[in-house]
């Protein structure tokens, strides 16, 4: 069976401990830690994830490493992450969330998790963030929250 690889954020794993989002990202957690879905973890991710609070980062390490998959910011990244400024998707003072997307994009996940509806999931975003990758040669990224991906049964 093909398991989908989901790139989260810190605010997934924050989510966890958050009246509102709690439910969804517990879900989606649980189906990390069962291994129905891969959990996609940049760099960036993790060097958040260190000045989080010790409740997020044990949350966190709850995930067996062998359902997550590691990937880093690189150069292509790096310069995908400035097409979204320079095109006006997102501005300057949000290029760690540009660096996400575009990390994402480059490493051809299946689906961008997040809880921040001011610059990821948000369709405006979404929309803009395809429209460079499809003018720089990627393919679309998919973007939703937890709520959308995850699976009740």
């Amino acid at each position: 069976m093909l398991k989908f690889r989901v790139y989260i954020d810190t605010s997934v794993i924050g989510g966890c401990f958050d009246d509102e989002f709690g439910k969804y990202s517990n879900l989606l957690l649980n189906d990390f830690i069962l291994g129905k879905k891969i959990a996609i973890v940049s760099n960036l991710t993790l060097k958040e994830l260190k000045e989080a609070p010790e409740n997020v980062r044990k949350k966190f390490d709850e995930i067996p490493k062998e359902c997550i998959e590691f990937v880093g910011l690189t150069e292509e990244a790096e310069g995908l992450a400035q097409k979204y400024i320079e095109d006006g998707v997102i501005s300057p003072n949000h290029l760690l969330d540009a660096e996400h997307i575009a990390i994402a994009t480059v490493e051809k996940v299946d689906i961008v998790v997040s809880w921040n509806f001011k610059h990821i999931v948000n369709v405006l975003k979404i929309r803009g963030f395809n429209s460079v990758n499809l003018k720089e040669g990627y393919q679309l990224i998919e973007i939703r929250s937890p709520m959308e991906v995850i699976n009740e049964d």
